[in-house]
């Protein structure tokens, strides 16, 4: 039979050989937050004080750049303090509260995601309704809803959870997960589980099925115009479209990953597929949007201009 314990502070024993290589995963660990935080801002940053870039698309990308800044704040600095700390542990509270921020920023990527789709829908199959159908007033409540579903959904999950009575206090990981915490109660978790997975499939299957949809009907507009048409749209859709596959995958290893539990798989393997969600999108994405999107590639080439103008000068 098993009891519950009180439990206030949850052990991460995910890190792999932490004693011998520590002060290279910090190294890294750091590279990467760094790189991250310093792509995404510059892009939003580029987007905001450009009038030109004052437009539907770019307020999305923006706001999907500072969805994975949120994302990546939540687990690396908490990371990058467990890899010089002694003891990787981790308070009850801020173990919730890191599980609902990454499962937030994952469930709204693919809802800011899907809100993007719908930009370049109307864009391209709708173009002379564009402008009354996709009104500034509309971007701000599709980007609030973005972000408010998900933070609704993820938060009765989170609730759910405290609810049960745990028995271990060792998380097998090195950041916090609800489906994680959830496998460490005494009782039946049958609730959580059938809820998990409700939210899995609202959060995933519609965004997805939607994208998929709006981009059929691109498709077959782009086919019934001119190569100049197609090349323009392509030039818009095809950031989003890689984003969007890079992301899906990137999810799906992470889900599959952490409910899977093989004995097969190498535990560095699991440990590298449970954050990639939060390594490559974050890191890619500003980089895909600023090399392939040409009004934000030439404010970036401006900007660098201009600054090394400046230096030269003085």
């Amino acid at each position: 039979m098993d009891y519950s314990i009180n439990v206030t502070y949850f052990s991460l024993v995910g890190h792999v050989e932490l004693e011998k290589f520590r002060y290279l995963y910090f190294i890294i660990t750091l590279t990467v937050y760094i790189l991250i935080v310093c792509f995404n801002v510059s892009v939003i940053f580029i987007i905001f004080t450009n009038k030109r870039l004052h437009e539907p698309m770019y307020i999305f990308i923006a706001a999907l750049l500072c969805n994975a800044v949120i994302g990546s704040t939540v687990l690396y600095p908490k990371l990058l303090s467990d890899l010089l700390s002694e003891k990787q542990t981790v308070s009850y509270q801020f173990c919730l509260l890191q599980a609902f921020v990454a499962y937030w920023y994952s469930a709204s990527e693919f809802t800011l995601l899907s809100a993007m789709a719908y930009d370049r829908y109307v864009s391209i199959c709708k173009p002379l309704q564009y402008s009354t159908i996709i009104k500034t007033s509309t971007i701000r409540k599709l980007i609030f809803l973005c972000w408010f579903l998900p933070g609704c959904e993820i938060c009765t999950g989170i609730l759910l959870t405290t609810r049960n009575d745990l028995c271990k206090s060792k998380l097998n990981r090195i950041y916090c997960d609800n489906y994680s915490v959830v496998k460490l109660s005494c009782r039946e978790t049958t609730v959580n589980n059938l809820y998990g997975l409700f939210i899995f499939s609202i959060a995933v299957f519609p965004p997805v099925i939607f994208i998929i949809f709006s981009y059929i009907r691109i498709l077959t507009v782009c086919l019934r115009n001119s190569k100049v048409f197609r090349r323009k749209a392509l030039q818009t859709c095809l950031p989003h479209l890689i984003i969007v596959i890079n992301f899906s995958i990137n999810a799906s290893f992470e889900i599959i990953n952490n409910r899977l539990e093989s004995n097969q798989i190498p535990h560095i393997i699991e440990m590298i597929l449970s954050i990639e969600f939060l390594v490559i999108p974050p890191l890619f994405n500003p980089i895909i949007y600023g090399l392939k999107l040409q009004e934000i590639f030439n404010s970036i080439k401006r900007l660098i201009s201009c600054q090394n103008r400046a230096r030269v000068s003085f």
